[in-house]
């Protein structure tokens, strides 16, 4: 069974839209995180996925994606360590009150 390049790009871009519209409209940071954690996982889906079709030479959507994934994982450590040390501070990971930090 061969599914078209198509449907694949579609997917993700449901993914990206979950994940954006998770990030925009909940209040919890944990969530916002998982959120931007789905994002990036729509991305590397469209990497693998056109390196697949061939769209990319040799093994470069592959490096892409695991790059990519490196970086989500960054990502995730250092945005639990700042939602702990907010939560330390305020008993709290409501992003309403992470906003008054502005100042």
């Amino acid at each position: 069974m061969n599914i078209p390049l198509s449907d694949y790009l579609m997917l993700s871009a449901f993914l990206f839209a979950i994940g954006l519209c998770g990030a925009l409209s909940r209040k919890n940071a944990i969530i916002v995180l998982i959120s931007i954690e789905i994002m990036f996982n729509a991305g590397i889906l469209n990497f693998v996925v056109l390196w697949y079709y061939k769209y990319f030479d040799n093994l470069t959507g592959q490096m892409f994606a695991i790059f990519a994934i490196a970086i989500a994982a960054a990502e995730s450590a250092i945005g639990l360590a700042l939602v702990i040390a907010i939560y330390r501070f305020y008993r709290s990971v409501d992003m309403d009150e992470i906003r008054s930090l502005k100042g």
